[in-house]
């Protein structure tokens, strides 16, 4: 789903040829030695361009699937993403772990985003994604469309809410931050950021579970 980082440092190429090339480590070993996200950051900034293949992988799904989310135009956050990674890009030298990489990370996005905003004054979330259409293959038929219909009423109804509570909700949902992290990425303190957390899911919760009346 998320847009390829364009364009391609060049040393992030000569990393990529050279990671397929290496020698893969017995998958016990890799799992027992993968490095956190803040190790990866940190050995970025001492130039090893592989270290942010391994961020960029781990997380590029999610804070794509967040800024579309956010925004509901895919055009604009294939433009955000790009902006993000181009600014993860350029932190590599003065990145420290003063708290977790996710809360930094969501943090860029979210300014990305309110920057993207200003710039757009027609920026709109109006537009309605189209429904995951992935089923179980034990699924029937009727539960199937059930999810689908299920999974429209959610967007239409995310759609809606306002956007710090929409913010926070999909800082919930697609990047698990906790209420903690989402206050520090929105810059409130932590009761705000619950409250917004807490009306944006009663809200959605209504919406799924009765929804809107046709003429």
């Amino acid at each position: 789903m998320a847009a390829n980082l364009q364009p391609v440092p060049a040393p992030l190429r000569r990393g990529t040829a050279a990671l397929c090339s290496a020698s893969a480590l017995p998958y016990a070993q890799a799992m027992a030695h993968a490095p956190d996200d803040s190790a990866l950051m940190l050995r970025y900034g001492d130039g090893d361009v592989q270290a942010f293949e391994r961020l960029y992988r781990r997380h590029n799904d999610a804070i794509y699937r967040y800024l579309l989310r956010l925004c509901g135009h895919r055009d604009s956050a294939d433009d955000i993403f790009q902006d993000v990674w181009g600014k993860i890009i350029k932190a590599r030298t003065t990145y420290r772990p003063t708290a977790k990489f996710t809360t930094f990370l969501y943090r860029v996005a979210h300014n990305c985003f309110i920057d993207y905003v200003r710039r757009n004054k027609r920026h709109s979330t109006n537009t309605v994604l189209e429904p995951e259409l992935h089923s179980d293959p034990g699924e029937s038929l009727e539960d199937a469309t059930e999810r689908s219909l299920a999974r429209e009423r959610l967007e239409v109804a995310l759609a809606t809410l306002p956007d710090e509570q929409r913010d926070a909700f999909l800082l919930r949902e697609e990047g698990g931050l906790s209420v903690d992290q989402i206050a520090a990425v929105t810059g409130c303190n932590r009761e705000t950021a619950k409250s917004r957390l807490r009306y944006a899911v009663n809200k959605l919760r209504i919406a799924i579970d009765e929804p809107a009346e046709t003429s």
